[in-house]
Protein backbone atom coordinates (compact mmCIF):
# COMPACT_ATOMS: atom_id res chain seq x y z
CA UNK A 1 0.00 0.00 0.00
CA UNK A 2 1.26 3.59 -0.94
CA UNK A 3 0.56 5.36 2.93
CA UNK A 4 0.74 8.76 0.60
CA UNK A 5 -1.82 8.33 -2.08
CA UNK A 6 -5.48 9.10 -1.19
CA UNK A 7 -8.78 8.70 -2.96
CA UNK A 8 -11.49 11.18 -1.45
CA UNK A 9 -15.31 11.05 -1.83
CA UNK A 10 -17.86 13.45 -0.64
CA UNK A 11 -21.36 14.27 -1.49
CA UNK A 12 -23.15 17.54 -0.57
CA UNK A 13 -27.06 17.37 -0.88
CA UNK A 14 -27.83 20.95 -1.23
CA UNK A 15 -31.17 22.79 -1.37
CA UNK A 16 -30.22 24.88 -4.50
CA UNK A 17 -30.47 24.98 -8.39
CA UNK A 18 -27.92 23.19 -10.24
CA UNK A 19 -26.98 26.43 -11.89
CA UNK A 20 -26.62 28.33 -8.84
CA UNK A 21 -24.48 25.67 -7.07
CA UNK A 22 -22.23 24.87 -10.45
CA UNK A 23 -21.74 28.99 -10.99
CA UNK A 24 -20.35 29.48 -7.03
CA UNK A 25 -18.26 25.93 -7.63
CA UNK A 26 -16.61 27.20 -10.90
CA UNK A 27 -15.62 30.91 -9.51
CA UNK A 28 -12.54 29.16 -7.49
CA UNK A 29 -11.10 32.71 -7.09
CA UNK A 30 -14.78 33.08 -4.29
CA UNK A 31 -13.71 29.94 -2.30
CA UNK A 32 -12.19 31.86 0.79
CA UNK A 33 -15.25 34.12 0.76
CA UNK A 34 -16.96 31.00 1.82
CA UNK A 35 -14.84 28.28 2.42
CA UNK A 36 -12.31 28.96 5.70
CA UNK A 37 -9.98 26.36 5.17
CA UNK A 38 -9.09 27.64 1.71
CA UNK A 39 -6.78 30.20 2.93
CA UNK A 40 -6.06 31.68 -0.51
CA UNK A 41 -6.33 31.90 -4.37
CA UNK A 42 -4.08 33.06 -6.54
CA UNK A 43 -4.63 33.42 -10.33
CA UNK A 44 -2.03 32.95 -12.38
CA UNK A 45 -4.25 33.22 -15.90
CA UNK A 46 -7.74 31.84 -17.31
CA UNK A 47 -7.57 28.15 -16.04
CA UNK A 48 -4.71 27.98 -14.00
CA UNK A 49 -3.98 29.35 -10.05
CA UNK A 50 -2.03 28.76 -7.03
CA UNK A 51 -4.31 27.10 -4.10
CA UNK A 52 -3.31 27.29 -0.48
CA UNK A 53 -5.59 25.46 1.95
CA UNK A 54 -5.63 24.72 5.83
CA UNK A 55 -7.89 22.34 7.77
CA UNK A 56 -7.74 21.88 11.67
CA UNK A 57 -4.15 20.28 11.52
CA UNK A 58 -1.44 22.62 11.62
CA UNK A 59 0.23 22.44 8.19
CA UNK A 60 -0.35 24.10 4.96
CA UNK A 61 -1.06 23.13 1.58
CA UNK A 62 -0.16 24.21 -1.75
CA UNK A 63 -0.56 23.57 -5.10
CA UNK A 64 -1.01 24.61 -8.03
CA UNK A 65 -4.74 23.74 -10.07
CA UNK A 66 -5.18 23.36 -13.84
CA UNK A 67 -8.30 23.81 -14.97
CA UNK A 68 -8.79 20.13 -17.50
CA UNK A 69 -12.68 20.42 -17.48
CA UNK A 70 -15.69 22.48 -17.69
CA UNK A 71 -18.72 21.57 -19.05
CA UNK A 72 -21.71 23.02 -17.63
CA UNK A 73 -24.05 21.17 -19.62
CA UNK A 74 -22.66 18.07 -18.34
CA UNK A 75 -21.83 19.81 -14.65
CA UNK A 76 -18.47 18.98 -14.70
CA UNK A 77 -15.72 20.52 -13.23
CA UNK A 78 -12.24 18.97 -13.05
CA UNK A 79 -8.59 19.77 -12.25
CA UNK A 80 -4.90 18.74 -12.40
CA UNK A 81 -3.07 19.82 -9.13
CA UNK A 82 0.64 19.45 -8.72
CA UNK A 83 2.88 21.12 -5.72
CA UNK A 84 2.53 19.51 -1.96
CA UNK A 85 -0.69 17.42 -3.49
CA UNK A 86 -0.21 15.51 -7.12
CA UNK A 87 -3.44 14.22 -8.76
CA UNK A 88 -7.05 15.28 -9.79
CA UNK A 89 -9.88 16.88 -8.44
CA UNK A 90 -13.66 16.82 -9.93
CA UNK A 91 -16.95 18.40 -8.83
CA UNK A 92 -20.31 16.69 -10.56
CA UNK A 93 -23.05 18.79 -10.06
CA UNK A 94 -26.62 17.46 -10.50
CA UNK A 95 -30.34 17.77 -10.11
CA UNK A 96 -31.60 15.47 -7.05
CA UNK A 97 -35.18 15.71 -6.20
CA UNK A 98 -35.53 19.38 -5.96
CA UNK A 99 -32.02 20.52 -4.87
CA UNK A 100 -28.81 19.30 -5.90
CA UNK A 101 -25.63 17.12 -5.80
CA UNK A 102 -22.29 17.92 -5.82
CA UNK A 103 -20.30 15.16 -5.79
CA UNK A 104 -16.46 15.70 -5.32
CA UNK A 105 -13.95 13.11 -6.17
CA UNK A 106 -10.22 13.47 -5.85
CA UNK A 107 -7.04 11.27 -5.86
CA UNK A 108 -3.75 12.63 -4.73
CA UNK A 109 -0.39 11.59 -4.15
CA UNK A 110 0.87 13.80 -1.36
CA UNK A 111 4.58 15.19 -2.00
CA UNK A 112 5.01 17.60 0.90
CA UNK A 113 7.97 16.21 2.90
CA UNK A 114 6.42 16.88 6.44
CA UNK A 115 3.41 14.84 5.55
CA UNK A 116 5.24 12.10 3.36
CA UNK A 117 7.87 11.43 6.81
CA UNK A 118 4.00 11.14 9.22
CA UNK A 119 2.65 9.07 6.32
CA UNK A 120 1.87 6.01 8.28
CA UNK A 121 0.81 7.45 11.42
CA UNK A 122 -0.80 10.42 10.45
CA UNK A 123 -2.94 8.61 7.80
CA UNK A 124 -6.01 8.42 10.01
CA UNK A 125 -5.98 12.49 11.19
CA UNK A 126 -4.92 13.33 7.26
CA UNK A 127 -8.16 11.59 6.64
CA UNK A 128 -10.51 12.97 9.34
CA UNK A 129 -8.72 16.80 8.44
CA UNK A 130 -10.17 16.38 4.71
CA UNK A 131 -13.69 15.21 5.87
CA UNK A 132 -13.56 18.33 8.75
CA UNK A 133 -12.56 20.75 5.93
CA UNK A 134 -15.42 18.81 3.28
CA UNK A 135 -18.10 19.63 6.33
CA UNK A 136 -17.13 22.73 6.48
CA UNK A 137 -16.81 24.26 2.75
CA UNK A 138 -20.40 22.40 2.64
CA UNK A 139 -22.00 24.91 5.60
CA UNK A 140 -20.48 27.42 3.96
CA UNK A 141 -21.62 26.69 0.44
CA UNK A 142 -25.39 26.79 1.80
CA UNK A 143 -24.39 30.29 3.61
CA UNK A 144 -23.09 31.69 0.65
CA UNK A 145 -25.89 30.12 -1.78
CA UNK A 146 -28.60 31.29 1.02
CA UNK A 147 -26.99 34.89 0.62
CA UNK A 148 -26.80 35.16 -3.17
Amino acid sequence: MDWTHYRFLSLWQLPYGVAAVYRALERVEDYPDWWPQVRSVSRLNDTTGVITIRSVLPYDITFTARETRRDPEAGLLEIAMTGDIEGWARWTVAADGTGTLARYDQVVDVDKPLLRRLAVPGRPFFRANHRLMMGAGRRGLLAHLQAV
